[in-house]
């Protein structure tokens, strides 16, 4: 056993040193190499001649040139003509003619000589119909349609007053739609407030969200939480439309049919919305308390 242990180490340690001797031997060889390699000048390439361009080479003054040659005469030509103080190529066009903005309408930039041509411009026409769209309402497009179809045909003024009665929770949401509506219509568009009608009041599908219902013995449920939108288009009475107002107000005991009498409704009692009047009746009976 010994002597199988002494020929081991024995091995291990020729094997070490004809380890150490090929490391040395390739260190030295890659530095006799290093040191044979010559240095050339050529080698770097801002120093290696290299084709310019004709406009370039018209300022370095051939057509070949290294990238330090070009450098010095560019940074030379720049202090030569003084143009270091020019930090953008606003100050270049200073002097140039100004280029009028596509942006800008021609009768603006010629208002002082073609006065006589914007008075005798047509006035643009009013918008036949004009709406208002109101985005995720928190609640299921069948029950703000019911409210909705209520009004629809009517005119904004028995509309509103319409929805003011109506014991709806969607009649608020519905309420501030129209009146957006006839807003956008008689402030931008320059509509008659009286004259305006519902023409259309339709709901559309938003967002369904998806909540977790937790119940007992591991179970759960899913929740929706249904979300709308609501769009109202109001137009202009026509002329036909007001001589048939007219008639069918005269015409008391006559059968009206759907559309005639969203066009006529009964007459309803103006009084405060239904949304309000129970905070209005708290606050009336504290100020009796007082």
């Amino acid at each position: 056993m010994a002597t199988l242990r002494s020929i081991g180490g024995k091995c291990r340690a020729l094997l070490a040193a004809a380890n150490s001797s090929t490391t040395a031997s390739t260190a030295a060889t890659g530095a006799a190499k290093r040191s044979k390699r010559p240095f050339s000048a050529a080698s770097n390439n801002n120093t290696r001649g290299i084709l310019v361009s004709p406009t370039l080479s018209d300022l370095v003054g051939s057509p070949n040139a290294s990238r330090i040659e070009a450098l010095n005469k560019i940074w030379n030509y720049i202090k030569l003509h003084n143009l270091q103080g020019i930090s953008t190529s606003r100050i270049l066009l200073a002097d140039a003619t100004p280029i009028s903005s596509p942006l800008i309408p021609i009768s603006a930039t010629s208002s002082g000589t073609n006065e006589s041509q914007t008075e005798n411009q047509a006035v643009k026409p009013k918008p036949e119909k004009v709406q208002a769209i109101l985005k995720g309402i928190k609640q299921s497009p069948k029950k703000v349609n019911l409210v909705a179809a209520l009004i629809r045909g009517m005119r904004v003024e028995d509309a509103l007053l319409q929805l003011q009665v109506t014991v709806k929770r969607a009649s608020k949401t519905v309420y501030q739609v129209v009146h957006s509506a006839r807003a956008n219509a008689v402030h931008n568009h320059g509509l008659d407030p009286d004259r305006l009608l519902v023409a259309e009041a339709f709901v559309g599908k938003g967002f369904f969200k998806k909540r977790l219902s937790y119940h007992a013995k591991m179970r759960h449920g899913i929740i929706m939480k249904p979300e709308c939108r609501l769009t109202v288009v109001v137009r202009e009475l026509t002329s036909d439309e007001e001589a048939e107002i007219a008639r069918l107000r005269v015409h008391n005991f006559k059968k009206l049919s759907k559309r005639e009498h969203r066009l006529v409704p009964h007459k309803l009692i103006e009084s405060t919305p239904v949304w309000g009047r129970k905070n209005k009746t708290n606050s009336q009976a504290s100020a009796v308390m007082v």
